[in-house]
């Protein structure tokens, strides 16, 4: 049998020898070998005591009476990668509704419609302005008339043009007050933004590096990243809500469309 063993001996023809890799591969993994790995302990995402007691409850509803832990577990992960599924599409959304197409050289403006409302609300502020002016004018030729038969209209409108003087000389005076507090003070000095890791106490610069010592005066040089904050709104989860088939005809997107 030995020459059947050395033909039926593949390593050996093709020239590796199998202890030699043995070897190597201890050498090489040295230190994963006898090492022991265990798993992290399952925590479930949602408090157990509430929500197996918030299960029974609907469980009683249906006939059931027993519910086991492993239940309570398997609904809590759940929970946990449904929020998470729900937060990661509505931040999709968030993102897609901040992006700005100005500086894309793909496309160009047809309609500006900030502009026009600008202008609208510039005609209408100037038609009210004319129509001011108007009514200034008639309560001022009002004022002024000393016709001795006067009726109680031209009354109305003296009095209401005696009214509408005292008003202008009350925010005159308002107006000149303020420019006289303002030149009292003084020209307001800009306060330089403190930089990052730098604490003002009583008007001196204490700068506490990362390796926890402190200098006077010494403002920290290690620049931190500002972290960017996606803000959801309302209408970010009402559209999320329309678009999923579960909550399209939901009670809670009629809600959140009421408020």
């Amino acid at each position: 049998y030995r020459d059947d063993d050395d033909i039926n001996d593949v390593a050996s023809m093709a020239g590796v020898n199998l202890n030699e890799e043995s070897a190597r591969i201890m050498a090489t993994n040295s230190d994963l070998v006898g090492t022991q790995i265990q798993s992290c302990k399952d925590e479930p995402f949602l408090a157990a005591i509430p929500l197996h007691k918030r299960i029974l409850e609907t469980a009683k509803k249906l006939g059931i009476t027993d519910v086991p832990a492993e239940v309570v577990t398997f609904i809590s992960h759940a929970t946990q990668s449904r929020l998470r599924t729900v937060i990661e599409k509505v931040t999709v959304i968030t993102q897609h509704r901040m992006e700005s197409y100005k500086d894309d050289e793909w496309y160009e403006q047809a309609t500006d419609v900030r502009s026009q409302l600008k202008f609208f609300e510039q005609l209408e502020r100037l038609e009210k302005q004319r129509k001011d002016e108007q009514e200034r004018e008639i309560l001022l030729k009002a004022a002024k008339s000393r016709s001795r038969q006067e009726d109680p209209e031209q009354a109305r409108l003296k009095q209401k043009a005696k009214e509408m003087q005292q008003q202008e000389l009350a925010q005159m005076r308002q107006r000149d007050a303020n420019l006289t507090a303002l030149a009292a003070i003084g020209p307001r000095k800009k306060r330089k933004l403190d930089s990052p890791g730098l604490l003002t106490i009583g008007g001196e610069g204490l700068a506490v590096s990362g390796g926890g010592q402190a200098g006077v005066g010494t403002p920290s040089s290690r620049q931190y990243a500002r972290q960017k904050i996606t803000r959801v709104n309302l209408r970010d989860f009402i559209f999320y809500m329309e678009q999923e088939r579960e909550t399209s005809h939901s009670l809670l997107l009629y809600r959140a469309l009421l408020k």
